[in-house]
């Protein structure tokens, strides 16, 4: 027995010595310190082809059940292992991206975790209207509160990064992607890209995820429209109108970058130094990463400026450049890129930082598995208080461009003739980006219409053919419907399925067939409403004649129906404004707000107009930027500005009363816009510098005051710097940029 104790105590001393020469903790695994030493520390034990792993993402899928069987899955979770993969994107649930996350942080050398990126762009599970259709809201706290159910429900499902918000500037409706974007005007679009950032990272906790600053930049410039085409921007240009929303939403702390597809200056932007360089990380300090859109290195190949994937390779990392997405040219050639010594490591040690340095803020090394919480996904996703905000988001984007003799809204005792495919199809209520959205789960116009007045009131036809063929038994069913009804109800526009990336349209406009089928439903007599699904401004030239009101739906999302519902019955009465310029014609294609003035802008001569015009029509649009009925009336007067001379570091005060003289309670987005009437550079005609979104009941009026400070006033030089000179300004106050009230004031 004594023999038998010395020998436990022995063994127990043994292991206490043991204990005492065990290697410390890893400065990096210690998290009670700062960030930035436990980056230095975890860089010092990395071998370069690690590093270069942290800047290769790979496309996921499946890793659990059957799809571990798959040779190429294995593959990619055995370049996890060898600490050769940074991030994923698509890969899905919580189940899928722990059983990844197990095999970084537990497999691999140094334990280094993923990120999941996933395009969450307007919703994970529970969708919410498409971007352009959410900023007709001019609702910032309701486009925050949109983000942020996108960004809890996508975090429960194990994601930590999604690829928005798109901060875009585009005037053409022919591109697919103004559907993802916040329309023609920089100032507005900038204040909705910082909005969507806060709503997606918030915190960074748990239920945040974090934001990618997308297309870096000047990718909405497409000629003719088309995806992935050319561009050519000017600096000033660049600087006044598409550079803001991006400048915006790094501001508001996005912690990641997106480079576009496009080029600028005849650069590709995945390896222009000015852009990503010299104007992001100097000009605008920002301190995250980049991440290159699907496979956009490698495709500098075939834009002729690199050579071969080792020279692409170069050129993305040498402009500042960073994660490569899909492409894998970076991963394949670093290495010995670092070997040659064209790329040092130390050049390789501060870009491989700034991702490692977002890995440790998420808190993903002491917890890699806080997005996988057991059950949560299961009670987060499509809840009935998510539903409930996709519906406020819903009825606040529909906006009213025609409501001729107040033909809406509709009385519930009306019986209604529902006529249009759309109207019933849920299928083509979804756009291209709708992430785990089901569009079964859906509400339709029809389903939202049968809810609201009874399915007794309500009949159906469908009226024409989703592929633009006429077909006179489909219109002949309509019309017997309308006959029979007190007011029709016609869903016209396009599938959701033509909105997004890779759907441009030569000819966004309404359908021949369904011009068609309006004619013959006019012929009845019946008042003809018109709800417009689609993604983008159509040409409503040919409807306008031929409905007496115009209902412009968009792409509303999973509870698109009730909303649409809830404006056609007064429930809820429209407040939306276009953010989006409507063409009169496609031949007009790109026209905006907020254009130059020419040389010959009105007649001088006897001789004519000299105007830039069309000698066909007209040259306005046909809906202008900010534009948007409701169903009581707004009544601007007494604009007043508080001095007529404004010395540089002052202010004046814009006043105008708004008075609702209709019927109803409502409220009323008030636009202000300023112009410059002479500078060093030409300014546009109109700006906005300025909204307040007010309620007015029926009756009431309200003084409303804005402040015109510097900041308003001054606008960039080819550098970017900031130029504010002395002269005449112009401020306009109205309810769209058309219909405004004009008084001036000289800057000293």
């Amino acid at each position: 027995m004594k023999k038998t104790a010395l020998f436990i105590l022995a063994t127990a001393m043994a292991g206490l010595g043991m204990a005492q020469t065990k290697e410390p903790l890893p400065a990096y695994k210690n998290k009670n310190l700062p960030v930035a030493t436990r980056v230095a520390d975890l860089l010092k034990r990395m071998t370069v082809t690690e590093k270069a792993g942290q800047l290769n993402q790979l496309n996921g899928g499946a890793f659990t059940g059957p799809a571990l069987n798959d040779a190429g899955q294995q593959a990619k979770m055995q370049m996890v292992r060898e600490g050769k993969v940074g991030s994923m994107l698509n890969v899905i649930g919580s189940a899928e991206t722990k059983a990844v996350q197990t095999i970084a942080v537990e497999q691999s050398r140094l334990g280094i975790p993923l990120l999941f990126g996933y395009d969450v762009i307007h919703g994970y599970k529970t969708i919410f209207p498409i971007p352009l259709a959410e900023a007709c809201s001019w609702n910032l706290n309701q486009i925050t509160a949109n983000a942020g159910v996108a960004a809890k429900e996508a975090s429960s499902a194990g994601i930590t990064w999604t690829f928005a918000p798109m901060c875009d500037i585009s005037n053409d409706p022919r591109w697919g992607r103004v559907m993802e974007g916040i329309g023609e005007d920089p100032w507005y679009g900038s204040l909705v890209s910082a909005a969507r950032v806060k709503g997606l990272q918030a915190g960074l906790d748990n239920e945040h995820i974090l934001a990618c600053v997308k297309h870096f930049a000047g990718y909405g410039v497409v000629e003719s429209g088309r995806e992935y085409n050319y561009t050519d921007v000017s600096r000033v240009a660049l600087w006044n109108k598409y550079l803001p929303p991006y400048k915006a939403a790094v501001d508001a702390g996005a912690a990641s970058v997106m480079n576009g597809f496009n080029i600028f200056e005849n650069v590709p932007v995945s390896a222009s130094k000015y852009l990503v360089t010299d104007v992001l990380k100097k000009q605008w300090g920002f301190k995250g990463f980049l991440v290159s859109d699907w496979a956009s290195f490698g495709e500098m190949i075939t834009w002729g400026y690199a050579e071969n994937e080792e020279d692409a390779a170069l050129k993305a990392f040498k402009a500042g450049s960073m994660i490569d997405m899909e492409s894998k040219v970076t991963f394949a050639h670093i290495p010995e890129l670092v070997k040659q010594g064209k790329i040092t490591e130390r050049e390789l040690d501060e870009t491989v930082a700034r991702i490692l340095s977002i890995k440790f803020t998420l808190g993903l090394f002491d917890t890699p598995y806080k997005y996988n919480i057991d059950g949560r996904e299961q009670s987060t996703l499509f809840t009935t208080a998510h539903r409930q905000e996709a519906l406020r988001a819903a009825e606040g984007s529909i906006v009213l461009l025609k409501n001729n003799n107040q033909a809406l809204p509709l009385q519930t005792s009306s019986k209604i003739a529902l006529v249009g495919l759309y109207a019933s199809s849920k299928e083509d209520m979804f756009d291209f980006w709708i992430a785990q959205g089901d569009y079964k789960q859906a509400v339709s116009l029809r389903e939202g219409l049968e809810k609201a007045w009874g399915a007794d009131k309500v009949s159906y036809a469908a009226g024409y053919q989703a592929d633009g063929s006429a077909n006179e038994a489909l219109v002949n069913e309509a019309v017997t419907n309308a006959q029979a009804a007190d007011v029709v109800v016609v869903n016209i526009g396009l599938s959701g399925k033509m909105a997004g990336e890779d759907r441009s349209l030569a000819a966004p406009e309404i359908p021949a067939n369904q011009i068609a089928l309006l004619k013959a439903l006019k012929a009845t007599g019946k008042k003809v409403v018109a709800v417009v699904s689609s993604g983008r401004p159509l040409v409503l030239t040919a409807t306008e004649g031929l409905v007496d009101a115009i209902v412009y739906s968009w792409i509303l999302g999973t509870e698109s129906g009730n909303a649409i519902a809830h404006v056609l019955s007064g429930a809820y009465n429209p407040t939306a404004k276009t953010v989006m310029s409507f063409p009169y014609a496609i031949g007009q294609i790109p026209v905006y707000y907020n254009h130059y003035n020419t040389g010959r802008p009105k007649e001088t001569d006897g001789m004519g107009n000299w105007y830039s015009r069309y000698r066909d029509i007209p040259r306005e649009p046909l809906y202008p930027f900010g534009y948007g009925l409701s169903y009581t009336s707004y009544t601007y007067s007494n604009l007043q500005l508080s001095k007529t001379t404004k010395q540089k570091g002052a202010s004046i005060q814009a006043t105008i009363t708004v008075a609702n003289t209709g019927n109803y309670d409502g409220e009323e987005v008030v636009q202000l816009y300023l112009r410059d009437h002479a500078a060093s550079l030409i300014r546009p005609v109109q700006e906005l510098k300025g909204f307040q979104k007010i309620a007015l009941k029926k009756g009431e009026s309200k003084q409303i005051t804005f402040t015109i400070t510097d900041d308003l006033l001054h606008f960039y030089d080819a550098t970017g710097a900031p130029v504010l000179e002395k002269g005449k300004f112009s401020v306009m106050v109205g309810g769209n940029s058309k219909d405004v009230q004009e008084a001036t004031f000289e800057l000293q």
